[in-house]
């Protein structure tokens, strides 16, 4: 019988790695744009092409950035394997926080689509899309939070990839919007299906890194379990 002696484990010099801001430089274009609106709505200068719909409400607006682009930069940081590892607090702690900015980005959103006048340009499919994924964002973070509770890692880290790949569309979609209609027209079905393409490459994205994690996973236990 072999008996395994625990090791220190070796420190990398690059602790947080280059996930997090590659997540970051993403996010950049739909943060910057909201904050502008902001600026705009709370009395600044006109900066980007007026939005009646969000001038006459501004409340759930200022609440859906506010929220969103912490989320964003913050989550962006729970990918940092090194992060998690040498400060497990500091991600504990930021996950706490995360959860109700998450909902409030979904709860924010969902208010928008039910009670704001159609985006111009879009049509039933787009509106039915915000409202399948605005739930499955809140969906997404409810679960997530019940795994972790059960003390279930792996689903935990399932349902959060999932729900911030869900919140990350608005910065796919600066992407599909501008090709989709380019391509194919401004019809409203074009636009429609442009802005779905966005949260489905994202969800398809971190399907691959959930699946690549639960393989890496599975390597390991058997790697220990079949330590001689």
């Amino acid at each position: 019988m072999t008996l395994l002696t625990p090791t220190k484990p070796i420190r990398s010099a690059r602790p947080t790695g280059w996930v997090p801001f590659l997540l970051i430089a993403i996010v950049a274009i739909p943060a910057i744009a909201g904050s502008l609106r902001l600026v705009e709505l709370a009395g600044g200068p006109l900066l980007l092409p007026a939005n009646p719909r969000m001038t006459a409400s501004p409340v759930p607006v200022f609440i859906h950035v506010l929220s969103a682009v912490p989320y964003a930069v913050l989550g962006a940081f729970q990918f940092s394997s090194g992060l998690r590892r040498r400060h497990p607090r500091w991600h504990r702690a930021t996950g706490k926080l995360l959860v109700p900015l998450g909902l409030l980005v979904a709860l924010s959103g969902l208010w928008m689509t039910l009670f704001y006048a159609r985006q111009p340009g879009t049509g039933d499919l787009a509106y039915l899309l915000r409202l399948v994924f605005g739930s499955a964002l809140a969906a997404c973070i409810v679960l997530g939070v019940a795994a972790i509770r059960r003390v279930d890692v792996p689903t935990h880290q399932a349902w959060m990839t999932r729900a911030y790949a869900i919140a990350l569309a608005a910065a796919t979609q600066t992407v599909t919007l501008g090709v989709g209609p380019a391509l194919f027209g401004p019809a409203a079905l074009t636009k429609d299906l442009s802005l779905g393409l966005g949260w489905l490459v994202n969800l398809a994205v971190a399907e691959i890194i959930i699946h690549r994690y639960a393989r890496a996973g599975v390597r390991t236990v058997v790697s220990v379990a079949g330590t001689p």
